[in-house]
């Protein structure tokens, strides 16, 4: 007569671990992809603004050079006494280049501004990357274990996931814990 075997396998308490970690972690992971998704739609709207700005920028330094360039044309033509439309239309561009001129460095800073807002939030997305990916193995190590049977891969799954939950909550909490190796690797 064969042994029987409890149902799940022979180590309940095994299956139990792996069960309460694949749960935890899961649920983890759930809750920091939402988090994640808001920050993707952040990012995407801080690099549109950096390149609708930077656009801006380059049309208002374009603009400056075209009235800087036709206003040296009508000085020539104007000549050493330029008549009074001459002269006012003179001053007409010298006001429009200072209003250009004035601009430019104002559009440079916000555009640079949501440059630097887009790399600060791709720092956390990063982290809730790395986080999912961890996590996403510690749950297949964890899989295994109840499958082989084997504590130490349970062991291993909580390492993992335990980087993974550290990377989320650095990213919930806009900690600056980055693996840039790792980072850089997997970019």
């Amino acid at each position: 007569m064969e042994d029987e075997l409890p149902e799940g396998g022979r180590d309940r308490t095994l299956n139990r671990l792996v069960a309460m970690t694949v749960v935890t972690l899961s649920v983890f992971m759930a809750v920091a992809n939402i988090k994640d998704d808001n920050l993707v739609q952040a990012m995407q709207l801080a690099k549109s603004n950096a390149i609708d700005t930077w656009s801006e920028y380059q049309a208002t330094r374009t603009k400056a050079h075209i009235v800087e360039t036709a206003r040296v044309e009508m000085a020539l033509i104007a000549g050493p006494s330029p008549s009074q439309a001459a002269r006012i239309a003179l001053a007409t561009m010298d006001a429009e280049k200072a209003k250009y001129q004035a601009e430019t460095p104002v559009l440079k800073a916000k555009a640079e501004a949501n440059d630097a807002q887009y790399d600060a939030l791709n720092t956390h997305d990063d982290q809730f990357d790395m986080g999912d990916a961890l996590i996403s193995i510690a749950v297949s190590l964890a899989a295994v274990a109840a499958l082989a049977e084997t504590r130490w891969l349970l062991f291993a799954a909580w390492g993992f996931g335990a980087f993974g939950v550290l990377m989320g909550i650095a990213g919930f909490a806009g900690w600056a814990i980055h693996p840039n190796a790792l980072a850089n690797f997997l970019s």
